[in-house]
């Protein structure tokens, strides 16, 4: 692991319990731990009174109840989503139909291209949750707009594709918190898979907190709080860019195929974790092709040969 890169653990978890984890802020964590979400997707009540509703979260009755039971006798004014993956966005159509609050993101998960076929091998592997194609917001933002406003608080997007093309953080201003999704979590890294998931805007995206100063810490939606984000944000940088030279390297000696990249790279990892792995790998290799570095024969797939140009 790259030096600096340190992650954290949530040891105890008390499922369809609210905590107040910080001024202003609680979160419900929906029981649906696995390998990509680790001890489950965490939902956040922002504000008191009028409150704003940050990942829903995925279909599960006891997640439901626990978030109806969270916001008894508030009034939900904004549901939030920072992306439309399974474990993210679909409660957000009951909250919004129980509520009549406004979803916010940054717009739908863009729908696959038919004649892309990259897409169709990410979408016959198991590498991340579902995509919740049927989200679209009520309200689209922009980078540095104002999502929501409340008594004490206001939430602003922070456009970070990568992770998907429609990640979105939110910035809690007056606590100076992050709320990064996906985009930084605080127990792993990021799976970054193609065609939608891009290496190089990940990366931008990335470098783009990391010069967020005022920013004191995050709250992702999977795994605990992160202090000093800048410093951990680095880390995980630097961590790509080693591995970016890692997969480099191989290449320019010949070992140009994406499984037996990732049994050199991943050898000390969990099998299991090797098919994400995998897009992983190509999501680089797609960034050193456009870098100049490496060229594919034909569309850079999973099953492509790849040498160093």
């Amino acid at each position: 692991m790259t030096a600096g890169l340190e992650f954290g653990t949530l040891d105890e978890v008390v499922y369809g319990c609210v905590e107040q984890v910080a001024p202003m802020l609680r979160r419900v964590i929906a029981e649906n731990p696995s390998k990509f979400t680790y001890r489950g997707t965490g939902t956040y009540v922002v504000g008191e009174g009028d409150v704003a509703v940050i990942d829903p979260g995925p279909v599960l009755d006891s997640h439901r109840d626990a978030i109806a039971a969270a916001l008894d006798g508030a009034r939900v004014t904004a549901i939030c989503v920072t992306h439309c993956h399974a474990d993210h966005s679909p409660l957000a159509a009951w909250l919004a139909a129980e509520t009549g609050a406004p979803t916010i993101a940054f717009g739908p998960h863009p729908p696959p291209d038919p004649a892309d076929r990259e897409a169709e091998d990410a979408a016959a592997v198991k590498v991340e949750e579902s995509t919740d194609f049927a989200f679209t917001p009520d309200v689209r933002v922009a980078d540095g707009d104002v999502a929501a406003t409340g008594r004490g608080w206001t939430l602003r997007a922070v456009h970070t594709p990568g992770h998907t093309s429609n990640h979105t953080c939110f910035a809690f201003e007056e606590q100076a918190v992050l709320f990064p999704g996906d985009h930084v979590m605080g127990w792993s890294t990021t799976v970054v898979s193609p065609p939608d998931g891009d290496m190089a805007t990940y990366v931008e995206s990335l470098r783009k907190v990391a010069g967020r100063s005022g920013d004191r810490t995050y709250w992702p939606t999977h795994g605990p709080p992160i202090e000093d984000p800048q410093r951990y944000v680095q880390a995980l940088i630097d961590h790509r860019m080693e591995r970016e030279r890692a997969v480099l390297d191989l290449v320019r000696r010949g070992v140009g195929e994406v499984p037996a990249i990732v049994a050199v790279l991943y050898a000390d990892v969990d099998p299991r974790l090797h098919e994400p792995a995998g897009r992983t790998v190509l999501a680089h290799l797609r960034k050193l092709i456009v870098d100049g570095d490496v060229r594919a024969d034909g569309a850079p797939r999973t099953s492509s040969s790849f040498e160093s140009t």
